[in-house]
């Protein structure tokens, strides 16, 4: 599938914050975790427009990333596909031009996933190995 990136502005927050909720329904809703007010708000403490780009298919968006520095490594810190939009192969696409991002620049990429989500076995497949836990998140890094 042919997607193009776009970077986000400020204006953009609440169409991806339901984009997010959309994306994250399901795992949340498995770990008793569902609260739409709570994402939104989760989200708003780490957006920073400057580390985020859209993915767009057919000037529609259909998910975000954000990647920012940190530490000496990149961090991402969101990647979501709309559900209409999973399982075409944008994730992983997205993923192998950040993990090439990172190994040109020396980095490491670090990113948590939510416990019970489908997301750590799809970070797993793309080389990142666990490093720790939380109550909520699995930690990975890859490089």
């Amino acid at each position: 599938m042919s997607y193009s990136l776009t970077a986000a502005r400020e204006e953009d927050f609440e169409e991806l914050a339901s984009l997010r909720i959309a994306a994250m329904r399901e795992s949340l809703e498995r770990v008793g975790r569902f609260d739409p007010g709570r994402a939104r708000e989760r989200l708003r403490k780490s957006f920073r427009p400057e580390h985020t780009l859209l993915i767009v298919v057919d000037a529609q968006c259909v998910g975000f990333y954000a990647l920012r520095p940190s530490d000496g490594a990149l961090v991402l810190d969101h990647l979501y596909v709309h559900p209409d939009h999973q399982g075409r192969g944008i994730g992983s696409a997205i993923v192998k031009s950040l993990l090439q991002r990172g190994d040109e620049q020396g980095l490491q990429i670090r990113v948590a996933a939510l416990r019970d989500s489908d997301s750590n076995r799809f970070y797993q497949r793309h080389g990142f190995r666990k490093v720790s836990e939380d109550e909520w998140d699995i930690h990975y890094v890859r490089g």
